[in-house]
Formats: structure tokens, sequence, C-alpha cells
């Protein structure tokens, strides 16, 4: 079955609000086997939205709509249907009754254009609005179906998983499931991943491989098409395998799992606790860990440390040493990792010391940064990193890094 979502409202092409709506069906209709081919986003306008349906109509044989079915004069999705269909609207009795006693629970008037809301187009299977007004609807001409749904996702959302996934599937005629596997890598880009893996990918059939870049990061998905999620994970299995045996060393995580979420995890699973010394990345770092959950049984503090005094009074670093090295240096960012570690009594101590931009610093270019990772028990490591792109993205990739080496790190306690 080949699916088209279509997309009602001028507020959309205006970027107002973005189509949320297309990614849960495109995730719900790839777990019943369903292809979506295209997505289309179209204003409110009667003209238009005839156009792309009859384009939809040739060449899917499953349409589905989202928007446009309230109660104003800009909501033309289903008279715009019916009219394409050569089919009237109807009104559904029990639609209208919950209308009316909508309004009637909350003590106010409806207006007259609120009936509009209850009509279908006829001969249509009606879906139920659990959340709001505007029922749902299906249709089934010449080889297509036609699906109506509300936009709000408040609606959309539990409308669809409740009735419109079990109509679809007593559509089809023998189910099969889209099932994939999500890895997550750091410390290599998309192209060097995408080389070390272009003969998996070259070969791919079922199941397939997908690189996506992805917050200064990479993911890799694997998806196998199979009647069930067990077989499709008995296809993806030796498929991973391949995967992990060349490129195993920069996988953090599986599934939408973040970095940071994996930092904590791992802390919080060793017992360990970290303190941060942070200058370029200005807490970035220190943020990125708090913001998960449970993250107090781990994170024992930071220090902002971005001027030279405050790294010299908070965290003891010598002025000679700022002086004949810089701020931005392996020897700084050696001393730092250690103190922070030590004044905050924690088992592991990180320090980020470098040059986010615009311009340089110290006669040191932008994107060099030193990160510091003291490990009780260990000599302190420092690596110099050598990062691209504008400010915010140095910050945000340094703070990524600064975990991720510390995970590798702490492999070796």
């Amino acid at each position: 079955m080949r699916a088209e979502l279509i997309a009602v409202g001028t507020e959309l092409l205006l970027g107002q609000i973005a189509n949320t709506n297309a990614q849960f069906l495109s995730q719900r209709l790839a777990a019943l086997g369903i292809n979506v081919y295209f997505h289309t986003v179209v204003g409110d306008n009667d003209e238009r939205l005839l156009f792309v349906t009859r384009q939809a109509a040739e060449r899917s044989d499953l349409v589905i709509f989202t928007g446009g079915l309230g109660p104003t004069q800009d909501d033309l999705t289903k008279e715009t249907v019916a009219a394409h269909l050569g089919l009237p609207l109807v009104t559904d009795e029990e639609a209208m009754r919950r209308i009316a006693a909508f309004f009637e629970r909350r003590g106010i008037k409806m207006s007259e254009n609120n009936r509009k809301q209850a009509l279908v187009i006829e001969g249509c299977t009606v879906f139920p609005n659990d959340r709001g007004m505007a029922p749902g609807m299906a249709l089934t001409r010449d080889g297509t179906t036609y699906v109506l749904l509300p936009g709000p996702p408040s609606e959309l959302n539990p409308m669809f998983d409740r009735y419109v996934f079990p109509f679809l599937s007593r559509l089809l005629p023998a189910r099969q499931v889209f099932h994939s596997r999500v890895l997550r890598f750091f410390g290599i880009g998309e192209s060097a991943l995408e080389e070390r893996l272009l003969d998996l990918i070259e070969q791919q059939t079922n199941p397939t491989i997908a690189p996506y870049a992805k917050d200064f990061e990479v993911t890799l998905r694997i998806t196998a098409r199979a009647d069930s999620v067990e077989a499709a994970e008995q296809l993806i299995a030796p498929v991973e395998a391949q995967i992990r045996s060349r490129v195993g060393e920069y996988i953090y995580g599986e599934g939408e799992t973040q970095l940071h979420e994996v930092f904590v995890q791992a802390l919080r699973r060793q017992q360990v606790t970290v303190a941060c010394a942070e200058s370029c990345t200005g807490g970035a770092l220190s943020a990125l860990i708090t913001s998960v959950p449970g993250s107090s049984a781990a994170f024992r503090g930071g220090i902002v440390c971005y001027s030279n005094e405050v790294k010299q009074k908070l965290l003891g670093i010598p002025a000679e040493v700022l002086a004949q090295d810089g701020a931005v240096s392996e020897s700084v960012a050696r001393l730092l990792a250690e103190h922070v570690r030590l004044s905050c009594d924690a088992t592991v101590g990180i320090a980020l010391t470098g040059v986010a931009g615009p311009d340089p610093l110290e006669g040191k270019p932008v994107g060099l940064v030193y990160l510091g990772i003291a490990v009780q028990g260990l000599p302190v490591l420092v690596k110099q990193l050598n990062l691209a792109g504008h400010r915010e993205a140095i910050i945000g990739r340094a703070a990524k890094a600064a975990m991720f080496h510390t995970l590798q790190r702490l492999k070796e306690r």
C-alpha cells in the first residue's frame, strides 16, 4: 500500500507551526508496513487543495489529510474531498450530539457554524473525536482510501491510535511491519561513517542502512521489513554485528537516548561523581548534565572559569602558567581538570578551555579546544580538539566531546 500525507493549513506554509502530524503518522504507518511516499503541505485554498487531492489519487492507495475540519470558512478539507469524489456532505448525528453536549457542559451557547463540524462525507466510516469536536472519516473509492483527520495533535494522535490504526489494519491482506534499530555515534562524521560501511550500504536490500547527521553527532538507522518485530530483529542482528565490528568504538548508545542521558546513566551505574571547570563552553556541559533527571546523584558541581582571575582564585591556576602558556593550553586544561575534581571532591574532573569565536584568542585559532579529564587513580588525560563551525556549534561539540571521551576514559579504570 502506497501512502501519501496531505497537511492542510496556511499556518504550516508560513512556518507558524511545525508539521509534527506528518512525523507521527509516518511512524505509525511504518508500524503497519505501509510505505509513505509523499508528504505535501497545502494552504487553505480549495483550488490548490483539489489539485493536490487529484494528484494524490493518481499515485497513492492511501491518502491521509490532516487539518481543515473545523468550523470556520477556511476549513475546506472535507468539502474539497467530497467535491473530488462527487459525494454530498451529511450530518453525523452522533458527532452532532457530542458537539452539542460539549457546549452544554460549559454553559456556552453554540454558534451555528459549529454544526459544520458534524458534517461528514456520505457513506464514510466515521471516527469519533474523543478529545475535540470534529470527527475523522474514511472512504474508499476507485481503489484509493481517503482518511480525513483533525489537525490538532491532541485530537489526531488518540483518534489514529484508537480508531484509524485498527481500520487500516483490516484493509491490509497480510500485515508486515517496519522495525528499526538506531545506533548513535560520536567522534566520526557522517561521510567518514558511510565510507567505512559503504559496501554494506550498497548491498542493502532488507534490512536497509541509513546514516543521518544530527546535533553534532551521527545516527545510523537499520530498518527491516518482516511479518513481525521478532522476525525483523533476526534480520537486523547480523547487520548490526558487522557494523559494530567496524565502527563500534564510536557507538555510545541506541534508540532515542541522547549522549548526556547515556553519560549520566553510566556515572550512576558506576557510582562515579563528576565536577566541571568550563571556560569556553560557559556552563553548557554542566547544563546538559543537570538536564537529566537523577543527575544530582552524580554531578558534584561546576565552575564557569571564564576569566583568568577566576581560574587563579577559584581553581588555583598559577599566574605564571597562564602568562607562559596562555589560558587556551594543554597545561591549563590539565590543571583545571585535576583542581576542580579535588575542589568538589569528585571522582572525575572535566575541564574545557578553548576558542569558541568569532575571533582568535591568544594567537590561537577559532575551534581549538583543550579537554582535560582527571579520573581518580589515573593520570590526567588532555585531548586537543580542532572543532569546526560557528560559535554555538563549537560550544555544543566541545560539551559532547567531553562526555564521550570521559565515557571512554572511565572504561580504563
